[in-house]
Order: structure tokens, then sequence, then C-alpha cells
């Protein structure tokens, strides 16, 4: 978590002392019996040493500020490894497809904010473990016609932090099925040595993008219209 200078400085101020305890160093009515108040000679000698703590106190401080504002400085990259996969319902069962055909661009910036970018993959790159099915899919997705799943990010809005991983949102524009829509999905980004790893899961009504042919055999065969999208790539 960040550093809070003045936290830090009436800390050291009050030596460690918990807030409202200051009576115990003396005045009237404060102490034990014979406890005697310090005098002004005797607070003059300790606050030379006090007031270099605190002038460390401001240094620590400062230096955690600027480690916090470093971390948010992301560098440009592309896509080293990825995968895209969603998790399906029918009436034969739950399925997975799943593609490590993923590439991208990321423009980064001195603030995630102004972060922008894009992640793409082939849909017919997409594998159910099932050849039938996955010619079903190449088929309602007219991968002929629209071959890529593609995301782009216009704008990333920061979250909460934890360690070296924070939530974000990524604003953007998700285009599948020649179909393209704005979208605000929920993800995660986690800081490595000179890379930024992103995952996000979300939700897909597949009639939101015109996709068809979830139907087969007179309705005996069906496919749930929304599926559970996950993404996870890492930039360089």
């Amino acid at each position: 978590c960040a550093l809070n200078p003045r936290t830090i400085i009436e800390a050291v101020a009050r030596g460690g002392r918990e807030p409202g305890h200051e009576g115990r160093d003396g005045g009237a009515g404060a102490g034990p019996v014979g406890h005697h108040a310090p005098t002004r000679a005797g607070r003059n000698l300790v606050s030379a040493p006090r007031r270099a703590l605190i002038a460390a106190a401001w240094l620590a401080a400062l230096a955690g500020v600027g480690a916090l504002s470093a971390q948010a400085t992301i560098a440009e990259g592309t896509v080293i490894r990825g995968t895209l996969s969603f998790d399906g319902r029918a009436t034969t069962g739950d399925f997975v497809g799943t593609t490590d055909s993923v590439r991208g661009e990321m423009r980064g910036g001195p603030e995630l904010v102004g972060i922008t970018g894009w992640v793409e993959a082939p849909v017919r790159s997409l594998h159910t473990g099932n050849g039938h099915r996955d010619r079903d899919l190449n088929s309602s997705m007219e991968t002929g016609r629209y071959p890529v799943m593609r995301f782009d990010v216009a704008h990333v809005r920061p979250g909460a932090v934890a360690g070296d991983t924070q939530r974000v949102t990524l604003d953007g524009t998700l285009t599948l099925h020649g179909v393209s829509r704005h979208e605000e999905l929920t993800a995660s980004l986690f800081r490595g040595d000179g890379t930024a790893r992103v995952t996000t899961s979300f939700q897909l009504t597949l009639t939101d993008y015109r996709i068809g042919g979830l139907t087969k055999m007179l309705g005996l065969l069906r496919m749930n219209q929304v599926i559970v999208v996950h993404v996870d790539v890492t930039f360089a």
C-alpha cells in the first residue's frame, strides 16, 4: 500500500505512543506520584534527534511514492505467450474450446490510463476436442468471412492493488462475427521483470454478435447462447 508521510511523521513525533496518551510525559495530573514533567532544556535536548527521525521518515515516504510511480509506467510490448478459451454448454454436455494462437500489441504510457492496445486470435484455431463440433463451430462463426476475434483497448481504468497484482477495467471494443460492440472487461494486471501479464474472464452472448446455428436436428441438439471467455496474455 502507499506510504502516507503525515502518518509516519505523526508516529515519529509521538515517539511511538498512541494518540491521546501524550499526558504520560508530564503535565498536571499526569503519570504516577513523583513523576516530573520534562524541563524546557530536556525537551530541547530530544528535539534534535526527533527532527532527524522526522526527516528520515520524509525521505522514506518519498522513496516509497517514487517506487509506486515507477510501477505505474508500462512499456510498449507484444504478446509473447497467450491463450484464449471459452466454456460452452450444450444438450450433449459441457465443453471447452481453446487456442494458443494469440497475438497482440500494447502501447505503454507513464500511467495505466494512457495504455492502449489490441489482442486477437483466429477463430478457426479454436479446438474443442471433437472434430464434428469444431466443424459446426466454424460453420456458425462463418470463419471464412470473419476469421478473427479481436479486442481493442481504448483506455485502462486502474483499480485496487494487492502486491504485484492490480485490478483494472479494460474499456474497448470487441469484434466478433463482423459485429463490433463496446465492452468493459474486468481484468488483473501482473507486473513481472520486463513483462506485463493480463488475465480476464467474461460472459459473451453469442446472439449479441449475430451468431446463429446453435440448434441442430430440429432442436434436439442445442448450444447455450451464453459462453464464458477466458484470456491470458503476457506482453514483453
